[in-house]
């Protein structure tokens, strides 16, 4: 059996461990919170390393992406430098791929609350590039809440090359601060801090990062829709509660819960070195293509 295993930065309460096949090959899937504990993160990396045969990078991304610049973040390289013969994944390849894809399915076949001409908030577009791609593509309206949610700038950005262009001048900066300055990491992952309401209740679609959304969710969320990734059976019953009309994630919904990007992305890693392949973006496509993954959709209310 393949074990691919994702140290996160977040709440250890949130741990799963699952089991799945994948192209006929059966893959355990665990995740483990350190609860913010930076240097936990990096010794259990360490002692995964040649263990398992893939390791993901939870609640922290190694890139920020912007069109075709990338800036690396420098607490993320600390913890994959810790892995020494193990890939590691951080799920920033899907998110500019696999994601953007899943965006222009929902575009063609999801015709119960239609994406096209719509209006959508993308919470944080420089961490889901590929997505914010799409959203601006489709909707008639977006708002791009990057200053907004990591940042505490009030400024809502309406274009994607107004991200662009700020992530350009502020990226090189942010990613090297602490990474808990900019995105909420163990135990304030719980906290129900919300701030702009008026933007999700504008808003028709719900776009991105889960944390970012659950940390901002205003009383009630009618008929609308969120678009994310990594939600558990706990936070399906708190949207369904608040009225949520869909809940769309970007991951299969593995015994009640969807993963990470890091996660599907380690597992194309093991996979691909399984069969004896080169682990490339080239074989990623491959691999994509034959496990031919859709959006998990659940309507909630």
């Amino acid at each position: 059996m393949l074990r691919v295993v994702s140290v996160s930065l977040g709440s250890s309460s949130r741990d799963k461990k699952s089991r799945a096949t994948f192209l006929g090959e059966e893959v355990e899937l665990v995740r483990k919170g350190v609860d913010g504990d930076f240097p936990a993160a990096m010794q259990l990396i360490a002692e995964l390393d040649g263990e398992v045969d893939a390791i993901g990078l939870g609640g922290i991304d190694l890139w920020l992406c912007a069109r075709k610049r990338k800036w690396m973040i420098r607490d993320a390289k600390r913890l994959a430098d810790q892995a020494k013969t193990t890939p590691v994944a951080d799920g920033s390849g899907l998110k500019l791929t696999l994601e953007r894809q899943m965006v222009d399915w929902l575009a063609e076949n999801f015709s119960d609350a239609p994406l096209k001409g719509s209006k959508a908030l993308v919470v944080s577009a420089v961490d889901r590039w590929g997505m914010a791609e799409g959203i601006s593509e489709y909707c008639g309206e977006a708002i791009y809440g990057d200053l907004i949610f990591a940042l505490d700038i009030p400024i809502p950005l309406r274009k994607l090359q107004h991200v662009y262009n700020f992530a350009c001048i502020v990226a090189p900066i942010i990613t090297r601060l602490p990474f808990q300055l900019i995105y909420p990491t163990g135990d304030k992952q719980k906290v129900h801090k919300p701030k702009h309401s008026e933007l999700f209740n504008w808003a028709q679609w719900i776009c991105g990062d889960f944390h970012y959304i659950r940390r901002n969710l205003p009383p009630r969320l009618d008929g609308k829709v969120i678009l994310t990734n990594t939600t558990t059976a706990e936070d399906e019953a708190l949207l369904r509660e608040r009225g949520l009309g869909w809940l769309i994630t970007t991951t299969p919904v593995i015994e009640g819960r969807s993963f990470g990007m890091n996660v599907l992305e380690s597992c194309l890693m093991a996979l691909i070195s399984k069969q004896g392949d080169i682990i490339s973006p080239e074989n990623y496509e491959v691999y994509l293509s034959k496990l031919d993954l859709k959006p998990s959709i659940r309507q909630l209310n």
